[in-house]
């Protein structure tokens, strides 16, 4: 530490006698002074400064004396010659305090940018991630979208994608201000590479024959389904189980996709829905749909290459997170009744109390 602030001092040195070289005598104990001072010329308690990729030097020191962080661009910039004339970096850089020139030039120099955070949640379409990223300042929603729709990121893990749906991993990210679009969407991916080939690789290898893109597919629909974390894998083996079979998947949440590919998504699967006519519609075609619904998480990744050895072929939901198991349709019939049918019509019978509608007959 001792040799680093002498060889800091030596260098502050060397600069203010290259100043010294280059102004008049009468000047040396001003230009000594403003390279070494530490400098606050802003109001408040802090300065936001953005600095726009390409910017050349002197247009950035010009830009840092305005914005009051620089005392003199023009001495900077000397100084910033003598030390190699290294590159400043593009991005947001946040000044809460008086800094010396060194300092605020240091900071441009090692790129000590602002940081955010953002994160993707598990279950999100692209579109809604693109919108989400651009929500929350982090790019234009047309450059994500653009950059999500390519396939390129992601051609050689799986040959068949269209884009990068599925391919976005859901977690906490943390980007420096002014990061390109182009970067995050290939952070995104990478995570999504090496969480696979970490966690979920492995799992393939002890039952082979199952693509990358099976098991993403399938782990996006049980990434929607699925809302508590102990019956990812029994999801994963109803929907198994269905595929050996051949049955339909009868999976609520690929029509629901399809729907919004379309525009008529309301909040509501109707009757006419489960005929339509969309191989994304799992009541009317058998197998997979074409592609991932979502961006799954790790968690049904993982359930996805391992279901449970269980013989399910049914499930119905409790209305309270959890779902009810069964092997045979007249079991699931039964269930039905017990958790669809009965819920729905105490629910009804128990508002109908609680708002009741006007007396039948006359006035």
């Amino acid at each position: 530490m001792a040799r680093g602030k002498t060889g800091g001092g030596k260098r502050l040195g060397l600069a203010i006698l290259l100043v010294l070289l280059l102004v008049p005598a009468g000047q040396m104990a001003w230009s000594t002074w403003n390279l070494q001072r530490p400098f606050k010329g802003y109001a408040g308690r802090e300065r936001l400064v953005t600095v726009a990729p390409g910017s050349g030097a002197g247009q950035v020191l010009d830009r840092l004396e305005r914005e009051g962080v620089l005392a003199n661009g023009k001495l900077a910039r000397i100084y910033l010659v003598f030390e190699g004339n290294p590159r400043l970096q593009a991005g947001q850089y946040l000044f809460k305090r008086p800094l010396t020139t060194p300092q605020v030039l240091r900071m441009l120099v090692k790129g000590q940018t602002v940081a955010r955070s953002a994160t993707i949640i598990e279950g999100l379409t692209l579109e809604e991630i693109a919108d989400q990223l651009a929500r929350t300042k982090f790019g234009r929603r047309e450059v994500f979208l653009d950059l999500m729709r390519s396939p390129k990121l992601i051609a050689d893990f799986d040959p068949d994608a269209p884009d990068l749906e599925g391919y976005l991993f859901p977690e906490t990210y943390t980007f420096a201000s002014a990061t390109p679009e182009r970067e995050i969407v290939e952070t995104l991916v990478r995570t999504f590479r090496r969480r696979f080939e970490r966690d979920v690789r492995p799992l393939l290898a002890r039952s082979p024959g199952r693509s990358v893109r099976q098991v993403v597919v399938l782990a996006s629909i049980v990434e929607k389904e699925a809302k508590m974390p102990n019956e990812r894998p029994l999801i994963a083996a109803v929907y198994r189980n269905r595929l050996d079979r051949r049955i339909g998947l009868a999976a609520d949440p690929t029509v629901i996709y399809a729907l919004k590919r379309l525009g008529r998504w309301g909040g509501n699967i109707h009757r006419e829905d489960l005929r339509m006519d969309s191989p994304y519609n799992t009541y009317r075609y058998a197998g997979l749909p074409p592609g991932p619904i979502c961006s799954p998480g790790l968690a049904s990744l993982v359930a996805a290459a391992a279901p449970a050895d269980v013989p399910y072929l049914y499930f119905v939901s409790r209305n309270d997170g959890t779902h009810v198991f069964a092997q045979t349709l007249a079991e699931h019939n039964r269930n039905v009744e017990i958790w669809q049918r009965k819920y729905w019509r105490d629910r009804w019978a128990a508002e109908r109390r609680e708002h009741p509608g006007p007396p039948t007959g006359g006035r």
